[in-house]
């Protein structure tokens, strides 16, 4: 039946190196190991190459809740990202778990054996593997690394420049004195604008429709303040909660009271514009509400310094078709490029694409429930981590690392060997919702349909918002009815006598 792990953990990025080290902290006695399908570590941060990679969380959210982020900047570039994400992997003793080109192809969970058999392409030796896991956690993220969304654009097979997707950049790509477009509105496009815009001789961002956008400085100077004074880890928790509030008040306001938001946010705009407000605010004025669709993170002004310095403007249009040296727009309007950077977005699967069944039959994500969004109606032991829409992602990464370990301790206590999320059988019927909900940005809106829905009361609600989480997750109670359990069974445990 192959190696026999407690926990396998799918995926080496942020998420899943984090897990690793909560696990190993407070579940000392579960063994596990973290298979990665690429040749490294890192995940987004490892994958992403482009011009200016950064984050649009402040890195006191978007790091972890017990490793404080200790450089200047809270606004951090992709290499001092992947620098930190590396670093806790090795002050923590996780890059022995790492087993590097392993893909999880499938997983199939065995109700007599009552453990997940994972089919796995080692990639390093060109063959098949199988492993046997307790429990899944899978860390994978939510959008395919294979490749981005891209949208048939009319003649683009005549462009006789470079045509590029940022999600797989060319190391090769000389854009110096070169006129680009990048087609997009959303924070690749933010970055690139201002990061190529200095080498480039002009840079246009051309979008369908604008997005709202925040500038704000790069660097955090209440942070920098109290690590002056305070122990580290103190200074990085005051900060984390700080940020944490002021993510939750806006993002609250945005809900409540929209109209304010927006008169608030295109003030700044107006602002950072100065001279040129009249003429540009079209392109900074959405027709949504804000966080309708994620804030653009505009750091130090560099996009609107880039807009002032005449190497780079903004244009609101649609593609008519892609020219040999060019695009015209539906207006008429032809703009002249040499490259043209396809800055339009991820493409979303559930659980890093692989196949899931339950004694080989297929799971159907589509008709099961959410539970917390983190596991699923129906299907035992498995818990995938998806974080905020709303703030940043590691807030719930940590959250729902620490949940399991809880969880896997109240099974091993009571010898419990399978725990599904489960509808009571008296529960009055839900009303389903999208996983995601009242979020429009089209990466989500193109995919919903395939993930499981979630219901109108807890337990079966993705709320969404971390203070709740975090005071439902840390006061836990585990024999909740939602949480069917399963003791040992005695194939469970031949199988588990075997691979001791």
């Amino acid at each position: 039946m192959g190696d026999m792990i407690d926990v396998a953990i799918i995926g080496a990025g942020l998420s899943g190196i984090g897990a690793a080290c909560h696990l190993k902290k407070q579940c000392p006695e579960h063994s596990f190991t973290i298979l990665e399908g690429r040749e490294a570590s890192g995940g987004t941060w490892d994958l992403f190459r482009y011009p200016g990679i950064r984050s649009d969380s402040d890195m006191y959210t978007l790091g972890y809740n017990f490793k404080p982020w200790e450089a200047g900047k809270a606004i951090a570039d992709g290499p001092a990202i992947l620098k930190y994400v590396r670093e806790t992997a090795s002050e923590y003793g996780i890059d022995d778990h790492i087993e590097y080109q392993q893909r999880v192809l499938a997983v199939d969970w065995n109700s007599r054996t009552q453990c997940w058999t994972l089919k796995i392409q080692d990639d390093a030796k060109g063959s098949l593997r199988e492993l046997t896991a307790r429990f899944i956690l899978c860390c994978a993220g939510y959008y395919k690394y294979k490749h981005g969304y891209q949208p048939e654009f009319p003649g683009r097979e005549q462009f006789l420049g470079d045509f590029v997707h940022p999600q797989h950049w060319p190391e090769s790509l000389d854009y110096r004195s070169k006129k680009v477009v990048v087609i997009g509105s959303g924070a690749t496009a933010v970055t690139l604008v201002p990061a190529m815009a200095d080498q480039a001789s002009e840079v246009v961002m051309l979008q369908r429709s604008p997005t709202w956008v925040v500038s704000r400085p790069s660097s955090d100077w209440i942070a920098n303040s109290l690590r002056a004074i305070l122990p580290s880890r103190w200074a990085y928790l005051l900060t984390r909660l700080k940020n944490t509030l002021f993510q939750h008040m806006v993002y609250r306001r945005s809900r409540e009271k929209p109209q304010k938001l927006k008169d608030m946010l295109l003030k700044e705009v107006k602002r950072e514009l100065g001279s040129e407000a009249e003429d540009q605010l079209e392109h900074f004025t959405p027709n949504y509400n804000p966080w309708d669709q994620r804030l653009c993170l505009v750091p130090d002004s560099d996009l609107f310094a880039a807009l002032k310095s005449r190497k780079a403007r903004v244009v609101t249009d649609e593609i008519s078709e892609i020219l040999p040296n060019g695009i015209r727009l539906k207006s008429g309007e032809e703009l002249s490029a040499d490259i043209i950077i396809s800055a339009t977005g991820l493409e979303l699967e559930i659980l890093g694409g692989m196949a899931v069944t339950i004694d080989g039959k297929d799971f159907e994500f589509p008709n099961s429930w959410t539970y917390r969004g983190l596991m699923f109606s129906g299907l035992p032991n498995l818990l995938s981590v998806f974080g905020y829409i709303n703030a940043s992602w590691t807030l719930r990464a940590d959250l729902a690392a620490e949940w399991l370990c809880g969880l896997l301790l109240h099974m091993r206590a009571r010898n419990f060997a399978s725990v599904t999320p489960t509808l009571e059988p008296d529960m009055p019927g839900m009303q389903g919702r999208p996983y995601i909900d009242s979020f429009s940005a089209g990466y989500m809106q193109r995919m919903m349909h395939l993930f499981p829905q979630q219901g109108d009361r807890d337990p079966w609600i993705n709320s969404q918002r971390y203070l709740l989480e975090r005071k439902q997750f840390r006061n836990m109670d585990y024999d909740e009815p939602a949480l069917c359990y399963e003791p040992e069974s005695q194939a469970a445990q031949l199988t588990t006598d075997k691979a001791a």
